[in-house]
């Protein structure tokens, strides 16, 4: 794995943090959630823009939004007890099946 796609994933672990984060500000009125949440969206937009250096922005933006959408929806049933139903889970391992699909066939980049 290059250097691009472990920004790439970190980013896309911060995309998760940062929507989170989003909920716990309540509506930006708490300076540290508030804090927290913008410092990981910076870092997030910043390691996307230095994993789309080397990686097609079309696999960049897809894979970061994939990992961003499990990553919530996982956190989503287990912080906020979201439905955990079998449909919603195999929707989530196709989303998954993408993003791997998308870093196997990306061509050797």
């Amino acid at each position: 794995m290059t250097i691009s796609w472990v920004c790439l994933v970190i980013a896309g672990c911060l995309e998760c943090g940062w929507a989170l984060g989003i909920k716990y500000t309540e509506g930006f009125t708490r300076p540290i959630p508030s804090l927290l949440t913008a410092t990981a969206m910076i870092a997030s937009f910043w390691l996307l823009s230095l994993a789309m250096k080397t990686i097609p922005v079309g696999t960049a933006y897809t894979v970061w939004t994939g990992i961003g959408a499990v990553g919530v929806a996982m956190f989503g049933m287990i912080l906020f007890d979201e439905p955990r139903d079998l449909a919603r889970i195999l929707c989530l391992l196709l989303i998954i099946s993408g993003v791997i699909g998308l870093k196997v066939f990306s061509g050797g980049r």
